[in-house]
């Protein structure tokens, strides 16, 4: 899946307490790419990748997924988009506390009124090493743990992109550092397209593109 952004800008306010949160942000992401987007707190990652997974919608600017413009689709047929075809790696985990380690993960399946692949994710399970953990609550896992959890749901619906932001924030450094080499290799492993946002500059150059942003404004790394 292609997925192509032009000039997409994010504006808040109105005058003279107008905020420009993204300044026509431009890129092009090919099937199974891993992208990296760095930048200091505040200059726009989160906004971009909001505007990219089609969690929200930008002032200007066009976002297309194999030439289909998503911002053209109503609100219900955007959030089935999502379920089907984008996946979410998030820093707090986003556990449901309640609810087993399995039952996490096949969540995203069910709220689709869709029947889990049962062997699909347990072997998903396996290459994350909670294979054992799956009849655990969240709080009877560590960190690590947990995060996989939400790498396991993420992919559970078979996404063709996965958009991780801050993924290794609540972890030490060698946990964020597993996390990372699993996320990568499920990654490539299945042909998807990973797109990392991160403050970590080894995290970002495990990726084969690399982005920061500045004041709202992407640039593209290129190496010296």
């Amino acid at each position: 899946m292609v997925i192509q952004a032009k000039d997409l800008t994010k504006l808040y306010g109105e005058g003279e307490n107008r905020v420009t949160a993204l300044d026509r942000a431009s890129l092009r992401l090919e099937p199974g790419e891993f992208v990296s987007i760095t930048g200091p707190s505040g200059s726009g990652k989160s906004t971009l990748l909001h505007l990219l997974s089609g969690l929200d919608r930008p002032t200007l600017g066009k976002l297309t997924y194999d030439g289909q413009d998503i911002y053209a689709l109503g609100d219900r047929e955007l959030s089935a988009f999502r379920r089907r075809k984008i996946g979410f790696v998030f820093q707090q985990f986003n556990l449901l506390p309640a609810l087993t380690a399995w039952e996490n993960i096949a969540m995203p399946l069910l709220l689709d009124k869709r029947q889990p692949d049962e062997a699909y994710l347990e072997e998903l399970a396996r290459l994350l090493g909670i294979g054992d953990r799956l009849t655990h609550l969240p709080h009877a896992l560590s960190g690590g743990q947990q995060q996989r959890v939400a790498i396991a749901r993420a992919l559970a619906a078979k996404p063709e992109v996965i958009f991780a932001d801050e993924p290794t924030g609540n972890l030490d450094s060698r946990s964020g550092q597993e996390v990372m080499e699993l996320l990568q290799a499920a990654g490539s492993g299945t042909g998807k397209t990973l797109v990392v946002i991160t403050h970590d500059s080894r995290v970002a150059k495990l990726a084969r593109r690399r982005f920061s942003i500045v004041d709202g404004v992407l640039t593209e790394v290129t190496e010296e």
